[in-house]
């Protein structure tokens, strides 16, 4: 990598961040980005994208230095080498956060309901939530479930949720529950405090539109905004026979 642009990828990839999710972040278009990547961020926004990326501004603009602030940067030390070599490969900036799912309700009723699975936690990188603006207290996940939004996000896959971001902005995507039921859905606000949940695939799965009745009837609750989610391929590639030697 010899360009800040190059670095910038680099670091939007780390962070399964796409271009146009940055550019959004930042308020600017893809192309301003994409331009960032083949020419060199901008002099006047290498403070801010280092201090948001947490990496420090030198780093990304020649490439010399500590990567990361508070971390001591030696050059030809054998020591220094070997401590990198046997580092642990998690980042020291990536955190753990509370995983939850569908679990069956202690009642034996055999219905449903949302809740952290004791043990299990998913780690992100830091960089995701301060890009996006989450707070650690805040950040949860949760499996996609189904293929309503397989278009973006494909079956089991994993999304991270922001829970402090419940009040709806028509448009962006929710996690709810739904009597007992996790969904991700884009979310719309009807007249009266109604609701139309909307997915990917309408042939399969049509609008839904709630009342406020429905909306209490079937004890929606708005988990949170969905800031991230990983990535699944549609298939795995058929390996052909190996020829006899």
């Amino acid at each position: 990598m010899n360009t800040s642009g190059d670095r910038l990828k680099a670091l939007l990839r780390e962070c399964h961040l796409t271009a146009s999710d940055f550019a959004a972040n930042r308020r600017v278009t893809p192309q301003h980005v994409n331009n960032w990547f083949k020419r060199g961020i901008p002099m006047a926004r290498l403070d801010e994208i280092a201090e948001l990326l947490c990496v420090n501004s030198r780093w990304l603009r020649t490439g010399e230095g500590a990567k990361h602030p508070g971390v001591a940067h030696h050059e030809n030390d054998t020591a220094a080498q070997a401590s990198e070599h046997h580092r642990p490969a998690t980042h020291p900036l990536d955190i753990d956060v509370p995983f939850y799912n569908e679990v069956l309700c202690p009642d034996g009723s055999g219905k449903t309901r949302v809740a952290p699975i004791p043990g299990c936690r998913v780690r992100l990188s830091n960089s995701i939530l301060q890009a996006m603006d989450v707070s650690l207290d805040q950040a949860i996940c949760a499996p996609m479930i189904g293929n309503s939004m397989a278009q973006t996000i494909q079956d089991g896959s994993t999304v991270a949720i922001d829970c402090s971001l419940t009040q709806i902005v028509d448009g962006e995507i929710y996690a709810l529950e739904q009597d007992g039921m996790l969904r991700i859905k884009y979310i719309y606000r009807l007249p009266d405090n109604g609701l139309r949940l909307r997915s990917q695939n309408p042939r399969e799965y049509p609008d839904e539109r709630l009342n406020a009745a429905e909306v209490q009837a079937q004890q929606i609750r708005i988990m949170g905004w969905v800031f991230w989610w990983s990535t699944l391929n549609h298939r795995r590639p058929p390996v052909p026979d190996k020829l006899d030697e």
